[in-house]
């Protein structure tokens, strides 16, 4: 090649170019990470809903998680957590039962970071004082926490729900509660594998499921017998075997089994007062479709030791408040979760162009984005209802109607709209959301595993059956404080009305029960956005809703949709 001169530009002033040197290509027209965002002052719907259910006083610490969880430290720990899943050393050096199951340090950092916010026992602080009274809004700003951490690191809230759901069923058995609720209310998270009078603090699993049925658990198989003469919390010794042993880390975990007087609850530690290991023998950890931080496992009782809750034979209605907290807690967690898979694909719009036009400026996609931004507020107002209702129960009739009725209603629908919606915010993202670098893809794995857990959906149909039966006043309530709320709105008060046409034939519920569940709830949501969303959430989720049409898809809600303002409430920009 010549040596010749080059020009201003490169080029040789003879007739021989010289090689273009490569350089590597420029990333542009892509969205920033998500991160650095308030999850809080970012969720208009959310300030509303903690704030009319109770918890206006904690609004400043809730901006203030807001920002902790929001940040790019919380969700690279989620990252981290989940990339390196648990493992499960079965054995020691030596050959001896170990039943140890090893996770990753961000796992612990997530942890650490839920017990110092109280995830796991914030609502029953009161209960460290005798005589006091519950805070005002001590649940709603607890589960408000809940609602943001699920955004960064879900799995490993598993423990965290379970031991906070724990404490009402401990309660009934008084000389052990007494013994565990302070380390249960410790917000110092103890990691350590020792006895639990040794630890400063402790989580509470739970073992109810087998492999001859998970629903059924009256069906159970594994068998309790005394220790020494039985009773209310006394000794037995179990054997048996758990299909799914819910995040077998934890300290203790509360089991069903067969004992002499019937199905019984049980308090099982992993350890012995002496220190020695309890004969959980872990079998293998689940490989589960989603929730990879968390550690679920299939164990062998070989004799374990654990002491009666509460009378022989009252074993479901000894654990059943245990269950209620916790499908309280996976309702929020859904609606939660969704509204990260809706603030994904927002973000996303607004920083990506396509045909000289930011993506959220394009009318199909801003239809799409807008009838998932609905759908989005409706789940939060009513898992927040829900919520509230739960910290007034003890001195309101109406707030203890709709616990018992609304909490299966909730759990059900909410937990079911999360997995389609997530696929919708993932294809809005497009192969940016595919691949596992991102959150989307992640966050879709997750998303089926609420409406699964604690109850299917025909279970939370079965339950709402039994309420109707059982307290048909409950129902009653429901429904007038649905009129009410409705104000006047006649296609509210129509299907309303539709609802009470089939309470009036309770024997063909039995097979329409998903019908009435899914009409109650799209009515339970209606009518709270009428009162309490703008008009444009309102009107868009009242105008497409209510007639119960099968939708596939997002974006083909009513035309007059005013997207701008449903996306300017839904993530706030900064």
């Amino acid at each position: 090649m010549l040596d010749c001169a080059k020009d201003g530009a490169g080029h040789g002033k003879g007739a021989v170019m010289s090689e273009p040197s490569f350089v590597t290509h420029e990333v542009t027209n892509q969205s920033p990470p998500f991160e650095g965002l308030n999850l809080f002052m970012t969720d208009a719907a959310l300030g509303e809903a903690v704030a009319r259910e109770g918890a206006a006083d904690a609004l400043p610490d809730l901006t203030e998680f807001g920002a902790l969880m929001g940040g790019a430290e919380s969700f690279e720990t989620g990252r981290l957590a989940n990339e390196h899943p648990p493992r499960l050393r079965r054995y020691d050096q030596k050959g001896f039962p170990a039943d140890i199951v090893e996770f990753h340090p961000a796992y612990h950092q997530a942890m650490t970071r839920s017990f110092e916010a109280g995830l796991h026992c914030s609502a029953w602080d009161h209960l460290n004082t005798p005589g006091r009274p519950p805070a005002r809004g001590a649940q709603v700003a607890r589960l408000a926490r809940l609602y943001m951490t699920t955004q960064a690191e879900p799995g490993h809230l598993c423990p965290v729900t379970m031991t906070n759901a724990a404490v009402p069923t401990l309660a009934k058995q008084p000389e052990i509660a007494e013994t565990l609720l302070p380390k249960i209310l410790s917000r110092a998270y103890d990691r350590s594998f020792r006895p639990l009078h040794e630890k400063t603090a402790i989580t509470v699993g739970m073992g109810m499921t087998e492999k001859q049925g998970g629903t059924d658990v009256r069906a159970n198989t594994t068998r309790a017998a005394p220790i020494d003469g039985g009773g209310p919390g006394a000794a037995y010794r179990l054997v048996g075997h758990k299909w799914f042993l819910s995040a077998p880390m934890c300290d203790a975990f509360l089991m069903l089994a067969q004992a002499p007087g019937g199905l019984s609850c049980f308090l099982v530690p992993r350890l012995l007062p002496d220190g020695s290991v309890n004969p959980l023998r872990l079998q293998r950890l689940k490989e589960k479709l989603g929730n990879r931080s968390n550690a679920s496992s299939e164990v062998e009782l070989e004799g374990v030791e654990g002491r009666l809750i509460g009378e022989e034979g009252r074993g479901i209605a000894n654990i059943i408040e245990m269950v209620t907290l916790t499908r309280l807690d996976c309702a929020v967690a859904s609606a939660g979760q969704m509204r990260l898979a809706l603030a994904l694909a927002i973000h996303h719009c607004r920083h990506r162009s396509v045909f000289q036009k930011r993506l959220a400026d394009q009318p199909l996609m801003a239809q799409v984005l807008a009838d998932m931004a609905v759908d989005v507020e409706a789940a939060t107002a009513l898992a927040f209802r829900l919520a509230g209702s739960f910290e007034r129960a003890g001195h309101d009739e109406e707030a203890a109607a709709w616990r018992r009725l609304m909490t299966p209603v909730t759990k059900y629908w909410v937990c079911k709209m999360a997995p389609a919606l997530g696929y919708e915010a993932m294809e809005c993202l497009g192969g940016n959301g595919y691949v596992e670098e991102g959150l989307a893809a992640r966050l879709y794995r997750e998303l089926p595993l609420n409406a699964i857990w604690e109850g299917s959906g025909n279970v939370m149909c079965l339950d709402v059956l039994r309420v109707l039966s059982q307290d048909p006043a409950a129902a009653e309530s429901v429904m007038a404080s649905l009129e009410d709320l409705a104000g006047g709105d006649r296609r509210i008060e129509a299907l309303l009305n539709d609802l009470k046409e089939m309470l009036r034939a309770p024997g063909a519920l039995e097979t329409r029960g998903r019908q009435f569940v899914e009409g109650l709830a799209r009515t339970a949501a209606a009518a709270l956005l009428r009162r309490h969303a703008p008009p444009a959430v309102a009107d868009t989720f009242v105008g497409s809703r209510l007639r119960g049409e099968f939708r596939h898809t997002y974006g083909a809600g009513p035309a007059a949709a005013d997207c701008r303002k449903i996306l300017e409430r839904a993530l706030t920009p900064k």
